[in-house]
């Protein structure tokens, strides 16, 4: 049997924000765990913070963009 063009496409993007869903978990799971040491204050981290926050809407411009 065929499966639609359609079908496929609903799929794709659930696996894709699936996928995202994942990635950014990790990311932010990444950066908490830094906060949660007594010898590294808040300023030490936001660097970090800024560039997973950089990264993971990179990531959603890329998934979501229109490509031709």
């Amino acid at each position: 049997m065929l499966i639609g063009w359609r079908k496929i496409a609903k799929m794709n993007k659930l696996t894709t924000i699936i996928g995202l869903a994942l990635a950014a978990s990790f990311l932010i799971g990444l950066a908490t765990t830094l906060t949660r040491s007594s010898m590294i204050g808040f300023f030490d981290i936001l660097p970090v913070y800024i560039l997973m926050i950089i990264a993971i809407g990179m990531m959603f411009y890329d998934a979501f963009s229109n490509k031709k």
